[in-house]
């Protein structure tokens, strides 16, 4: 693995793309795992059937449509959810206040580590899902079937700017005020160790659109895709269906907003206003307001990255939130650099094949 060693966080270490892997099986319980996986596999091959001809064009948020994707959880043995939110005690979430869970016309930036990410978010919220890139404030929203085929893919990049689906979050917030807008910042699945850097897609949202974070993470955590391939999506199915269970742990952040968008539409601060002749005269305020204008100047000049300092800071404080739920940390790797880790990857395991051979 020391040849990957520049795709570890300078940091902390943390290798995010590796691929975890699955648990050991003692020989003579290969058998049972095999009776499992072929006991629960016709039944979700029917369940996936079922969504796929009939129930995924009903109304979203439908009866229906959620005791379908609960089968589609239940029958790999996800039973167990482990669910909290941000300033309500253990065991009261039912009285919880209704601003502190997700609701129509919010944004949800969620951890981005498995398809089961998809289906659990579209069993409990019903979203729209979104595609970020690294280069690019808009998303293009995608459908059920589109954000799981995502989790095997790298978009390094966005399509051109003339592509009409590629959308800013106001808009795409307001077209469909009646439900909740799911963004993953990192912008392409990781191996849950860390949070990856995040995209700037949340930044198109609207100031006053409620930003909340959920972070998703799994036990064992041999079901995350990290790597895009067929092997990987094989791979993800036999672990899934010949494990005994798995546990969702699920945390819900306090909301915050897009305070960026807002700074950046106002002038100037307040104290650069003119102030009254008997509060102070003009030679009074010109110094100050000199200072304050080169300030906000300073404040909303461009970085290398493109984002200026209060965009910034945004984006952190929903990657500390995420790494904080999470317990992990953050590294300074994205998507750009899991690009390039796909294709040396690719790469080392084509010239084992061929060393072998």
């Amino acid at each position: 693995m020391e040849k990957y060693g520049q795709y570890r966080d300078k940091g902390s270490g943390i290798a995010p793309f590796f691929p975890i892997s699955p648990q050991a099986v003692h020989p003579l319980l290969l058998p049972w795992h095999l009776f499992v996986f072929s006991i629960r596999i016709p039944f979700l091959l029917f369940a996936c059937f079922v969504w796929f001809a009939f129930v995924q064009f009903l109304t979203p948020g439908t009866l229906l449509r959620k005791a379908n994707l609960w089968c589609i959880i239940g029958i790999p043995g996800i039973w167990w959810i482990d669910l909290q939110v941000d300033g309500v005690r253990r065991g009261s979430l039912g009285k919880a206040p209704a601003s502190s869970i997700p609701s129509a016309g919010s944004v949800i930036a969620a951890s981005y580590t498995s398809p089961i990410d998809i289906i659990y978010l579209a069993t409990i919220l019903d979203p729209i899902f979104t595609q970020s890139y690294p280069d690019s404030k808009l998303v293009r929203p995608l459908s059920f079937t589109g954000a799981l085929l995502a989790c095997f893919t790298v978009h390094t990049s966005a399509p051109k700017a003339s592509d009409a689906n590629l959308v800013p979050l106001s808009t795409l917030t307001a077209r469909n005020s009646s439900r909740i807008i799911c963004v993953f910042p990192e912008g392409t699945p990781s191996n849950g160790r860390s949070i990856l850097h995040p995209t700037p897609s949340l930044l198109s949202a609207s100031p006053r659109t409620k930003i909340y974070t959920v972070s998703l993470r799994y036990t064992p955590a041999d079901i995350v895709t990290p790597i895009p391939s067929t092997i990987s999506g094989l791979n993800f199915i036999w672990v899934l269906l010949s494990s005994h269970t798995h546990v969702i742990r699920t945390r819900i952040g306090a909301p915050v907003r897009n305070t960026a968008t807002a700074e950046s539409t106002t002038s100037l601060p307040s104290k650069l206003e003119r102030r009254y002749s008997y509060q102070s005269n003009y030679f009074d305020t010109l110094k100050e307001n000199s200072d304050a204008e080169a300030e906000s100047q300073a404040r909303n000049q461009k970085g290398e990255d493109g984002l200026t300092e209060p965009e910034r800071s945004m984006l952190d404080v929903v990657a500390d939130a995420l790494a904080r739920l999470g317990r992990v940390k953050r590294v300074s790797l994205g998507v750009k650099e899991k690009g390039r880790f796909v294709e040396a990857w690719g790469r080392g395991k084509g010239s084992s094949r061929k060393s072998r051979s």
